[in-house]
């Protein structure tokens, strides 16, 4: 009874090892012997030009809420959403009473004129007192004003374009009711942008009033824009940084947006030299970087000190020296001490 619990476990141990030589022949092992191939780059002693960002907000040079001058029902809104030009009629308001108050003013006048013409003949002829003639032609002038008045309310009642910009909203519709004061349609000028850069006080003695600096919009950085400085801050803000802005351009098809976010650009005035390395080419954590260099054929990890990053480079103060073989590709597999072959 015994021999028959000892077989199958024998049966079971001698499965188990044949799945495990299976399983064994199919993993793949790594030859630590064998070469790698890598990319390599000679270090060199190089020119710095350091170049500063400061990141920023594109603003509009101008905005604003349009009303009417005058109150009246909405008629008409000649435009949506979009462009418009300085001079452009936007919102037609309801004149009809206006225009039937101009009719009854130029009645008055016509009857004026001829009154006034009937009783200078009669004063010349002292047929009538001077008064009586000055009175009409006071009357003739106060109409005079009042038809001007009306003319101004009707002119009023086409509310236009004050300047060249974009509709970014509209805040009512026709048939609704407009008053002095009361919002209809809000405009915004992005011909020529504002962009404001927030920087710390030991930084606002890198930047002089109308300087050209290059600005780039992180949603189009292959374009460049020139900012010329209008104004440096005096005052700092919450965040005990110092406003710097600049008046832009924009683009002919008005690529650059109110609202976006861009950097200010600019380069380091002191020239000096250092060992400049591809970022990508650092491994190892932050606080002890490392590099591989290739020596004689072989992978050799060195310690590096970083003085300082500029984009996707990084300047070396330690760890390596001017002619030494870098390793800038190849890096799967790649240990210690290991061969490696050049591409």
């Amino acid at each position: 009874m015994i021999i028959i619990p000892l077989a199958i476990i024998a049966a079971v141990i001698i499965k188990l090892k044949s799945n495990k030589e299976i399983t064994n022949s199919k993993v793949y092992l790594y030859n630590k012997e064998q070469a790698i191939h890598v990319e390599i780059d000679t270090i060199k002693n190089e020119n710095i030009t350091s170049e500063f960002s400061f990141s920023g907000t594109f603003e509009p040079n101008r905005e604003s809420k349009i009303s009417a001058e005058v109150q009246g029902k909405i008629n008409s809104i000649f435009v949506d959403l979009g462009i418009v030009q300085k001079g452009e009629s936007l919102i037609q308001l309801d004149n009809s009473l206006i225009k039937l108050q101009l009719q009854t003013i130029e009645l008055q006048i016509g009857g004026l004129e001829t009154d006034l013409n009937r009783y200078t003949i009669l004063a010349k002829a002292d047929a009538i007192q001077g008064v009586q003639l000055e009175k009409v032609e006071l009357n003739l002038k106060a109409a005079i004003i009042q038809k001007a008045s009306i003319l101004e309310q009707i002119y009023k009642t086409t509310i236009k374009a004050p300047f060249s910009g974009v509709v970014t909203a509209k805040l009512n519709e026709e048939g609704a009711f407009a008053a002095p004061g009361v919002p209809l349609l809000q405009i915004t000028d992005i011909h020529l942008l504002k962009f404001t850069a927030n920087v710390n006080e030991n930084e606002l003695n890198k930047f002089s009033l109308n300087h050209t600096y290059k600005i780039y919009a992180d949603a189009f950085p292959d374009i460049l824009l020139n900012g010329k400085t209008t104004m440096i801050g005096s005052k700092a803000n919450l965040g005990s940084s110092f406003p710097i802005q600049f008046t832009v351009s924009n683009t002919s098809d008005m690529k650059i947006k109110s609202g976006m976010f861009g950097k200010v650009y600019m380069q380091n005035k002191i020239q000096k030299k250092g060992l400049i390395i591809p970022a990508s080419a650092i491994i190892g954590a932050s606080n002890q970087p490392q590099v591989y260099l290739n020596q004689n054929g072989k992978a050799v990890l060195k310690n590096i000190t970083i003085a300082e990053r500029i984009a996707n480079n990084a300047i070396i103060s330690a760890g390596i020296k001017e002619g030494d073989l870098l390793i800038t590709n190849g890096f799967i597999n790649l240990f210690d001490q290991a061969n490696v072959i050049v591409k």
